[in-house]
């Protein structure tokens, strides 16, 4: 079994900080990508930022240049650093990752449970 477990969203004012924390635990050979998606009332998920094994990294238009997403391979964890936060971010964000569970077998893709994030303004 592989599990995906966010922590650290909350309460914020506008303005604010907030870091997410996503750890991957359970048989786990390797992990490939890891991203953070986020899902407000009433709207589709939405991708957030993604980050490579090799570090590569992608992030959405209206994120840029305010969240910073990193991960510590030695942990199998990915974080998130969103300053700037305005009201427009709240929503559930969502851990993935794509996991390899043995040498031999394919990435199969994973989601966490979710973190509220709410920004007031």
């Amino acid at each position: 079994q592989v599990q995906l477990v966010e922590s650290g969203g909350g309460l914020v004012q506008a303005g604010g900080s907030l870091r997410l924390s996503c750890a991957a635990s359970g048989s786990i050979f390797s992990i490939d990508v890891m991203g953070w998606y986020r899902q407000a009332p009433g709207k589709q998920r939405e991708l957030v930022a993604t980050i490579t094994s090799g570090e590569g990294i992608d992030y959405a238009g209206s994120v840029k240049g305010r969240f910073t997403i990193s991960r510590d391979n030695a942990k199998n964890t990915v974080y998130l650093q969103m300053n700037s936060l305005k009201p427009e971010d709240t929503a559930v964000y969502y851990c993935n990752a794509d996991i390899r569970r043995r040498a031999w077998a394919r990435n199969n893709n994973y989601w966490g449970q979710g973190t509220q994030v709410t920004v007031s303004s």
